[in-house]
């Protein structure tokens, strides 16, 4: 099982979406037959059996082994993945484009730069899964506890030049066998907890994020 598998075809991600594929999803954490799960989400074994034919159908179970018993054979499924992200590409029509409307100082545009990331880390994920290797990649995370906004703006002014300072320095256009990376450097305020978030359950779950090979940008949010 991997830990974070990419959904990329929209079939696939309509089909994770589904809120009782979702949970099947979610049991699948521990492998189980259809009769298995049937009993572990309170659901008719026919109507499991069903939604588990479509999730393997796009790659999201997939058989863990056969078991014999008397007469009858045992199909024992597993998730591909403890999580999954869909890929912005699933809705590539309207998928946020970061070079429409470049602004620093905008969080819609450093949510289109996210979406980026997880589009281009993603089609790195899934060609090296083919390949059978790993994608070169690097991230950092941390929280910082601004006392103003005064002082955000300086932090995001300051770390906007050191990371230009070091493109600057290691940037070569003319490498031979040289590879392109994108760097992406986000700030943004870290929501509040809600009330019954979903956070407190296992099992598969969806997300977007991550970091991967390299442009440099310190964002917030909105202007007024």
């Amino acid at each position: 099982m991997l830990d974070v598998a990419v959904i990329e075809e929209p079939a696939a991600a309509e089909a994770s979406l589904d809120p009782i594929r979702s949970r099947i999803l979610a049991a699948l954490a521990e492998p189980g037959s259809a009769a298995m799960l049937a009993v572990r989400l309170g659901l008719p074994r026919q109507k499991v059996n069903y939604h588990l034919k479509e999730l393997e159908r796009h790659g999201l179970v997939e058989l863990a082994e056969e078991r014999r018993k008397g007469n009858v054979t045992e199909r024992i499924y597993g998730a591909t993945a403890a999580s999954y992200v869909i890929s912005p590409s699933a809705l590539a029509a309207v998928s946020p484009d970061p070079s429409r409307s470049p602004d620093q100082l905008s969080a819609r545009w450093l949510l289109a730069l996210g979406a980026r990331l997880v589009q281009e880390v993603g089609t790195l994920l899934t060609g090296a899964a083919r390949a059978k290797r790993r994608v070169a990649s690097f991230g950092i995370d941390a929280e910082v506890r601004f006392a103003s906004a005064a002082d955000r703006m300086a932090f995001a002014d300051e770390l906007a030049q050191v990371v230009g300072t070091l493109v600057g320095r290691y940037h070569d256009e003319s490498a031979p066998g040289g590879r392109t990376h994108r760097v992406i450097v986000g700030l943004h305020q870290v929501p509040a907890p809600q009330a019954g978030a979903p956070g407190s359950t296992a099992g598969p779950r969806q997300e977007a994020g991550g970091t991967h090979e390299t442009e440099s940008e310190a964002g917030q949010e909105d202007r007024p």
